[in-house]
């Protein structure tokens, strides 16, 4: 037994946001334990130039002010992705916005962007970067709820925060922003990622970090195909595939089952898998893509490198399983890897493609 066995039920007493707050407030003031981090050579991998210990890092979501970058990092993380963050603060929408799906282990959210704006952040960030983080820290990007001319604040958004970040996301793919997920268009996404490419150039020059889009899983064809063609022909960095999905799938048993907002967890994993083996097959895997959608384990993680991710992100899994899941991903991964005779992560990025 882990002590999260003993502590996890306790949080879970309380109301969503608020074991999410009380969850944050321990990890800011050290009162979590670390966990040994996996030093295994097979999960080491290297990605825009960037070493990354393991594959496995933290989604969007958890740390949206820059609360608890180092000690998520020392839960054994190989990376953790702060966000997203608005050049505004806003509070967000209405309470109650978060709901556990338990008999679902999966979780609805409709937060909106909540967050301390890009001042708070960038305070907190040149502070973190005064230290030797033990992993790769990613900066995302939203825009405030109230702008009209969204290309304003990611470019506001990148102008800041790029010196801080290891790669930068811009999140177009949240639900509960108005109107945000139109800018997937082809023509929108033309406007904003280059628009956010010059920001970058201008401001670091060759020092700019690697810019990431991130997707929805609620896509057409001609979506996918938009959004492939757009990050060939602007040398995206990257894609992270996939976001929460604003679909209700019929085996979903929760009494919240019907509430407004992304859906996340455990019946995520399939649809977004499936978008992901689609991107790589419409970039043909020349774009790194970061894979998240209901990751609870090794062989759901593996699943997702060998569908095509050249690394994976969890959070949903950990309101149910806590930090204790992560090691347990690792272990199982390695010895998926070994048993397929590969010899590193990259090796098995996209094998079910070939």
């Amino acid at each position: 037994m882990n002590s999260f066995d003993v502590i996890g039920p306790c949080i879970r007493l309380l109301s969503p946001e608020r074991a999410h707050n009380f969850t944050l407030w321990c990890l800011k003031h050290g009162l979590a334990p670390s966990q040994k981090t996996m030093a295994d050579p097979i999960l080491k991998t290297k990605l825009w130039g960037l070493d990354f210990s393991n594959p496995l890092g933290l989604a969007a979501g958890f740390d949206k002010n820059v609360d608890a970058v180092e000690p998520m990092l020392d839960q054994g993380l190989g990376f953790t992705e702060v966000g997203s963050i608005t050049p505004l603060a806003q509070p967000g929408n209405p309470k109650p916005r978060v709901f556990r799906l338990s008999e679902d282990q999966a979780v609805i959210n409709r937060m909106g962007f909540n967050n301390g704006g890009m001042e708070v952040a960038e305070k907190r960030l040149a502070k973190l970067r005064q230290k030797k983080l033990s992993g790769v820290l990613g900066v995302n990007l939203g825009k405030n709820k109230t702008t009209e001319v969204a290309l304003e604040d990611y470019q506001k958004g990148a102008r800041k925060l790029a010196p801080y970040a290891d790669y930068m996301v811009i999140n177009v793919s949240s639900p509960n922003t108005p109107g945000l997920r139109a800018l997937q268009g082809r023509g929108e996404l033309e406007v904003l990622i280059s628009g956010v490419q010059d920001v970058l150039v201008s401001t670091l020059g060759e020092k700019a970090p690697p810019l990431v889009l991130k997707i929805a899983p609620d896509l057409t064809e001609e979506d996918k195909q938009d959004i492939a063609t757009v990050a060939l022909d602007l040398s995206l960095d990257g894609l992270t595939v996939t976001n929460t999905t604003i679909e209700r799938p019929e085996s979903l048993e929760s009494g919240h089952r019907a509430e407004v907002g992304g859906l996340s967890g455990a019946p995520l994993f399939e649809a977004s898998t499936e978008v992901l083996r689609d991107m790589y097959r419409l970039t043909e895997g020349r774009i790194p893509l970061i894979g998240v959608g209901g990751v609870a384990s090794g062989r759901q993680a593996y699943a997702k490198i060998r569908a095509g991710a050249s690394l994976v992100q969890l959070y949903s899994a950990l309101v149910y399983a806590g930090p204790p899941l992560i090691p347990q991903i690792l272990k199982e991964l390695i010895v998926l890897l070994q048993q397929d005779g590969f010899s590193s992560v990259a090796e098995a990025v996209g094998a079910d493609h070939r």
